[in-house]
């Protein structure tokens, strides 16, 4: 019978394991120094963090928290709090001037002017897919403006607004890559990625963006057991309670609510269900769900899936140009 301890592990054992996977895989592998580490406030930049020290030390970690304009004030506190808890050293790079440049926010609005021709200045902004529970969903993301007295509006956004909204919007990510890949450089470290399965099994990242690492080393655990290792390392407990987050737009928003079908608890359950082959019925009735409904979920894990694919793959070549 599935449960919450279908996905159950011994921290300490996997902690142990991962962290000589990193020593391995850093100063044997791919013959660095060290690493850099993208910092957000978040439990799973925080537990690869972790994770790093325990493998390589402290002065072998640069933690790098990069803001912009649109981060909550939270983000950039909580990663702080992170660093200095595990002692190691940490870079602020403010990276709106970058994005100013690249007309990241002025492409933004352009994008979504063609629903709301009013939005300007003092206006926040967020997408996010209806609320699957809530009878059938379709996956076709909505844009919700809020004024600067508090008044909101939300209404769908043709193809050519949502696309370049997400492309402006994608220039966040990559920037942010391009700095940790200056600092891995300039310090002749690897770059550590911090996805979990869930991001990286559904495709929730940018391409050559927060997808590009050198190593990712929880990208085979679910968000649960991310949560379990964060309680094992000392992770700040407001680190651990605070709700995923996507820090993307000016409004806040959950992952939840941007991206995957349920809570992380529950997503990752039917994760784990589809893929041991679980029939519904009987994942719906650990989850509290119907039928129907992880019916609908199971759909949406194979649909992200398809959809994502391109997000994985590597440069096509034609012929193979060396082995191994």
């Amino acid at each position: 019978m599935i449960s919450a301890q279908s996905l159950a592990i011994d921290a300490p054992a996997v902690v142990e394991q991962i962290t000589h996977a990193i020593r391995t895989q850093v100063l044997g592998t791919l013959r660095r120094r060290g690493v850099v580490v993208g910092v957000s406030g978040g439990v799973d930049s925080a537990v690869v963090t972790a994770l790093c020290v325990r493998a390589l030390g402290a002065d072998r970690v640069l933690a790098l928290l990069m803001p912009e304009r649109d981060s909550s004030e939270d983000a950039l506190r909580l990663g702080r709090e992170v660093a200095n808890t595990l002692g190691v050293e940490t870079l602020v790079e403010d990276i709106t001037p970058a994005l100013e440049g690249l007309n990241c926010y002025r492409r933004q609005e352009e994008a979504i002017r063609q629903v709301f021709p009013e939005y300007g200045k003092g206006w926040r902004c967020k997408l996010s897919l209806p609320p699957f529970l809530e009878g059938e969903r379709l996956n076709i993301f909505q844009l919700t403006v809020q004024e600067p007295g508090g008044t909101r509006h939300t209404s769908r956004l043709p193809a050519s607004a949502y696309l370049q909204l997400v492309a402006a919007t994608n220039f966040k990510q990559r920037v942010r890559k391009l700095l940790e890949y200056y600092h891995a450089d300039r310090l002749h470290r690897a770059v550590v990625g911090t996805p979990n399965r869930l991001e990286y099994d559904q495709g929730f990242f940018v391409k050559q963006g927060d997808g590009a690492a050198d190593l990712k080393p929880i990208a085979h655990l679910y968000k649960t057991q991310v949560y379990a290792l964060a309680e094992c390392l000392g992770i700040p407990e407001e680190v651990r309670r605070r709700p995923p987050t996507t820090d993307t737009f000016s409004l806040p928003q959950t992952q939840e609510e941007f991206f995957f079908s349920l809570p992380y608890a529950q997503m990752d359950l039917c994760l784990y269900a589809h893929d041991h082959g679980v029939p519904e019925d009987e994942t719906a009735s650990a989850l509290g769900l119907t039928p129907r409904q992880v019916v609908a979920v199971y759909r949406d894990i194979e649909a992200k899936r398809r959809s994502t694919r391109y997000l994985h793959e590597p440069p096509l070549l034609v012929q193979p140009v060396r082995e191994g």
